[in-house]
């Protein structure tokens, strides 16, 4: 998973998935680096012959091997056929135990190492399956790592679920080893969090960070480096889930911390992080202030032309938006293209088109959408499409069909959504509001293009999943009922659709009140449907007039693709 701490896991035994990163592990030690840990692997080694294998000398020969020739980076390959026979060998002379799952690791990280992740899963599956916690710590320990090296390779496929379950395994097993309370649970629980947070599944991610800063309490030093780290991951969870004031608290914790432990630009970072906070509390001044304190220290410790300057400026034109001041929004929007136009050497494209892709937004918001849709394509182009990147890129698709829809390409803007859901089922993601939500805007594509039946399916796979992520009541749950209705109505499907709109009508009444926009339209609608209710008819070609209009475009243009002729489409 990228851009999180690992777990702890013993130098002694095991490889990570990731050879690029070194891992803190369960004991405490850490992974040495596979090209500092070992000697070198000679380029003149002897054949090994397979017959030897049950030699139970060969497995420990040939897993060193491994090590040495995949340290020295000169043949992965080699290094994996030496890692396979080894693992033959153990299962040999030694069966299932702790010889074998070491071994398997070893295996499972040059499978990653060479991009072979599927490979690598199944290794690891078959390396959990062969420890036993019950034979001691160092048992315990193998099947732990195994878990979180599998979270981990699941995580670059682009598996999030399965990768938390893995995770999950993994604690309890620590937990059960070391206890509640261990300083390296924390890390894990930690862990926990982040992956939570990716995906968006806030209340879960908020018990693992509460859990981690109650463990921390009890071991760390006050006001230390890590309790920092900590409290700025908890604000970011308070505001994905809009307790501004929680969040605002952390984030100063987290800034005294470390402006008394020096740490100048994380600093600067928090103040970023604490004007977007006061920015949702409206609380404009204290956010430029926030704001302007962050571009003072990055451009005297960065460059002006570092990638973190662009964020304070895309951040500032987003503030300028919000007040109003358009002209002052657009300046900071092209101060930031400006930097990613000719970034600097060892920036990563990622960062530069998450830049573009907020600065899309509000392009999308002051109306121009063609410039949006635009940035958004040059985003597209930086990121290459590999499973660890299957979520971001989906986001992003899903914002160009809304870009296609509000310029009337409706066809184009059916197969980014298309695409986008196809990733996001992939990723294991078809259970978020956010899945929910890009559904209903496919639906409504598909509504333009007189794919009544599909965009039918659409808006009733959308309203399951916001009938159980967001409620019944919510705001987007009631747009994708109203969909469905106006969509069942045009087939033809009228009680159907006069079931849908009492329920809507009977909701805002009770719960929302009679004063939203849409209350007379729908209630004028199911009238309408109520006097008709019982006609032999062909309603299909009047109903889809009224949901097509020759009004929609310009409702579209004008509204951001929130409400056409009956649909609602929530972004």
């Amino acid at each position: 998973m990228l851009g999180l701490a690992s777990p702890k896991t013993p130098s002694q035994t095991i490889f990570v998935p990731d050879p690029t990163r070194k891992i803190e592990h369960f004991n405490g030690t850490k992974t040495p680096s596979p090209s500092t840990s070992r000697t070198k692997a000679s380029r003149k080694t002897q054949p090994v012959d397979e017959t030897s294998l049950d030699n139970p000398d060969l497995g420990p020969f040939l897993l060193k091997l491994a090590r040495d020739t995949f340290g020295s980076g000169e043949s992965p390959n080699k290094a994996l056929d030496y890692a396979i026979r080894a693992s033959k060998s153990f299962e040999r002379c030694s069966g299932p135990g702790l010889d074998l799952a070491m071994s398997l690791h070893v295996v499972a990280a040059i499978y990653c190492s060479l991009g072979r992740f599927e490979e690598a899963v199944r290794v690891l599956e078959r390396a959990i399956e062969v420890s036993d916690p019950e034979n001691g710590p160092d048992h315990a320990l193998a099947k732990f790592s195994g878990y979180m090296q599998l979270g981990d390779t699941c995580s670059m496929l682009g598996q999030l679920e399965q990768s938390i379950l893995c995770y999950e395994s993994g604690l309890k097993i620590q937990r059960e080893t070391l206890g509640g309370l261990d300083p390296r649970v924390a890390e894990t629980c930690r862990y926990l969090a982040e992956a939570h947070v990716q995906v968006m599944q806030f209340d879960e991610a908020e018990n693992y960070c509460k859990k981690t800063l109650e463990i921390r309490k009890e071991h760390s030093s006050p006001a230390s480096v890590e309790e920092a780290a900590d409290r700025r991951l908890m604000a970011l969870i308070y505001e994905a889930k809009g307790d501004y004031e929680s969040a605002l608290e952390h984030l100063v914790l987290a800034s005294m911390i470390m402006i008394a432990n020096g740490q100048d630009n994380e600093v600067a970072a928090i103040d970023m992080g604490i004007g977007d906070i006061y920015l949702s509390l409206c609380r404009f001044d204290e956010a430029v202030f926030s704001y302007q304190k962050a571009l003072t220290v990055f451009k005297s410790t960065r460059g002006e032309n570092h990638p973190s300057v662009a964020s304070v400026f895309i951040r500032l034109a987003n503030l300028y938006y919000k007040t109003g001041k358009l002209r002052e929004s657009k300046s900071y929007c092209e101060n930031a293209l400006r930097i990613y136009a000719k970034p600097l050497p060892g920036i990563i494209s990622e960062e530069i088109a998450s830049g573009l892709t907020e600065i899309s937004a509000i392009y999308e918001a002051v109306n121009e959408p063609e410039e949006a849709l635009n940035l958004l394509q040059k985003a597209m182009k930086l990121l290459e499409d590999t499973p660890a990147q299957r979520s971001t890129i989906a986001g992003i698709e899903a914002q160009m069909g809304v870009m296609f829809y509000m310029v009337g390409r409706y066809g184009e803007a059916w197969r980014s959504f298309k695409s986008a859901i196809s990733k996001l089922r992939a990723s294991g993601e078809r259970k978020s509001a956010h899945f929910g939500i890009v559904l209903n805007q496919m639906g409504l594509a598909s509504v333009q293009l007189y794919k009544l039946d599909e965009a039918a399916r659409l808006f009733e796979e959308a309203r399951e999943i916001l009938e159980q992520e967001c409620g019944l009541c919510h705001v987007d749950t009631l747009g994708v009922y109203s969909n469905l209705a106006a969509t069942y109505d045009a087939m033809g499907r009228v009680e159907a659709a006069i079931e849908m709109l009492e329920h809507i009508l009977k909701v805002r009444e009770e719960k929302l009140g009679t004063a939203h926009p849409d209350f007379d339209d729908e209630k004028k609608r199911l009238a309408d449907l109520l006097k008709e209710a019982g006609r032999a008819r062909n309603r299909k070609g009047k109903s889809l007039e009224n949901l097509l209009g020759s009004n929609s475009h310009q409702r579209t243009k004008k509204e951001g693709v929130k409400r056409w002729a009956g649909f609602g489409n929530k972004t």
